[in-house]
């Protein structure tokens, strides 16, 4: 598959993406992003704003292994990975039969995770870091390619148990979903609130064109002084203490170049430009800061202090 063949690819998901979504592009080409560099998204926005119906639709446009998982605080470790249970033999034999749980699919997408117990959480951390399920004293591998799409209210803290920084890490992506713009949303009432029509989406990528496609975006050529600029770009958030208590790790540098190749290719670019950086180091970095007090005091937010850190 030729660079101009990847992009034609891209453009025709975009284009089916729209005919059930409303906007949103950003968002969706971030979660596109997310499955480029093989890696999990985290979509934070308000209820109602396609966050779940996005990953859905998605999901639909690959040919791969689908689950969905509600979180409830009463949802319990082994609700996600699985759990053994006794099978009876025609011999009158019973022996234990592992059951794999909604955790054994290509695509995760873990409702509202922030609802889970902290317990819970890390049972879906372990599949996510390691591409495995410990259950007992048996491991299990995940079949790849493993994505974990998540969602989350950043509003009603009641009941929630919000991913510690930690482990958000894991996520290479904190996505945010904003509201429409009013002719969008009018397109949405038209759409939504009169006849509606089921789209029937068939899916565009197999497994192999995935992996191809991920492999494709790692050989994107990055000039040198791009990825010092990036490597700078994370360094810096460990040095701007007066907004900035904890910075981000390596990790956030890997993920930054990573996901500034896998936007270039869907941009149908042969380089990484200084714009991928800037771009993706709002969902790399957002998730990966802890603000200090003074920057807290001054009423900043996170997008805030990387604009700051940009200029």
């Amino acid at each position: 598959m030729k660079l101009e063949e990847a992009k034609k690819t891209f453009d025709y998901i975009f284009s089916e993406l729209n005919r059930v979504i409303v906007g949103q592009n950003e968002m969706l080409k971030q979660v596109l992003v997310a499955l480029l560099s093989d890696s999990h998204a985290l979509l934070e926005g308000y209820p109602g704003v396609a966050k779940t119906l996005s990953i859905k639709t998605l999901s639909s446009l690959l040919d791969l292994k689908f689950s969905r998982i509600q979180n409830t605080p009463d949802l319990m470790p082994s609700d996600i990975t699985g759990t053994y249970i006794i099978e009876e033999a025609t011999s009158g034999k019973r022996n234990f039969k592992f059951q794999p749980g909604p955790v054994f699919a290509n695509v995760v997408l873990a409702d509202e995770i922030n609802r889970a117990t902290p317990k819970t959480q890390s049972a879906l951390l372990e599949a996510m870091q390691e591409k495995q399920v410990t259950v007992g004293n048996s491991t299990f591998k995940l079949e790849e390619p493993f994505f974990v799409l998540a969602t989350q209210n950043p509003i009603e803290q009641e009941g929630t148990y919000p991913l510690p920084e930690a482990q958000a890490d894991r996520f290479l992506l904190k996505v945010k979903v904003d509201y429409p713009t009013f002719d969008e949303e009018m397109e949405i009432v038209n759409r939504f609130a009169e006849e509606v029509k089921k789209q029937q989406l068939k899916p565009i990528l197999t497994k192999d064109n995935l992996v191809y496609l991920q492999h494709m975006a790692r050989q994107i050529p990055i000039a040198n002084d791009i990825k010092k600029y990036a490597v700078q770009l994370v360094t810096s958030t460990r040095q701007k203490k007066d907004l900035i208590e904890f910075g981000a790790s390596p990790r956030a540098s890997i993920g930054l170049i990573l996901a500034a190749k896998s936007r270039a290719l869907i941009e149908g670019r042969k380089y990484v430009s200084k714009d991928d950086i800037h771009k993706m180091a709002f969902p790399v970095l957002r998730h990966r800061i802890i603000l200090s007090f003074e920057a807290e005091r001054q009423g900043l937010h996170h997008d805030d202090v990387i604009k700051q850190l940009l200029k």
